[in-house]
């Protein structure tokens, strides 16, 4: 049995969700940068891994760092090689969705973050891009009291200083037009700080 599928036995016998989620995602990043891509965790699997499992998505999101386009031919035969099912974008292995989404939108100008697993480093979107992505999505294209519980959560653990962040970035990502949420996002952050007392 090669490394790849002992890997992958120890994941499917992982019980916390979390953990399996990172396991997996370090075994997948690995994957595609020993083929030449790199791989980026966005979206809300990046809050499950910056909130370490206070939000759950169910999923793992990925996006190239790679300008290179991964052919979806190719990617199909290195999910297949793990055993997943699916594609040729959306996967299922280890009884979790690996989604491939394109190529990574990054206006931040702070670094992504990389985490470490017992499979291979993993690739997290900036905390900063991460904090105002969410904000959008509590307040546009409607307010969603959903999405506004995960932006708090995110926000939690960046006040707390468990996540590290740059709230200069933050502020500066808050205020392009690709985003334009600054007067909300501050609001919100106000909201949580107050929630969170002292310790923020």
């Amino acid at each position: 049995m090669d490394r790849n599928q002992q890997e992958l036995r120890d994941i499917e016998a992982t019980g916390d969700l979390l953990e399996r989620a990172l396991k997996l995602a370090g075994l997948v990043s690995r994957v595609f940068r020993e083929a030449g891509w790199d791989l980026v965790v966005v979206g809300g699997s990046a809050v499950e891994f910056y909130t370490e499992g206070s939000y759950m998505s169910g999923d793992i999101d990925f996006c190239r760092r790679t300008l290179a386009p991964i052919p979806l031919r190719r990617a199909q035969d290195l999910m297949a090689a793990l055993g997943a099912s699916g594609g040729p974008r959306s996967w299922k292995l280890a009884g979790l969705y690996v989604d491939l989404l394109g190529l990574l939108e990054n206006e931040a100008r702070t670094p992504c973050r990389t985490l470490a697993s017992p499979c291979g480093a993993v690739t997290v979107m900036p905390a900063e891009l991460a904090v105002v992505e969410r904000a959008l999505l509590a307040f546009y294209p409607q307010p969603s009291e959903e999405a506004r519980a995960v932006a708090k959560k995110l926000l939690a653990v960046c006040l707390s200083g468990a996540t590290p962040v740059d709230w200069s970035e933050v502020s500066r990502l808050a205020r392009l037009p690709d985003f334009n949420i600054e007067t909300d996002l501050e609001s919100l952050k106000r909201e949580v700080a107050r929630e969170l007392g002292p310790e923020a």
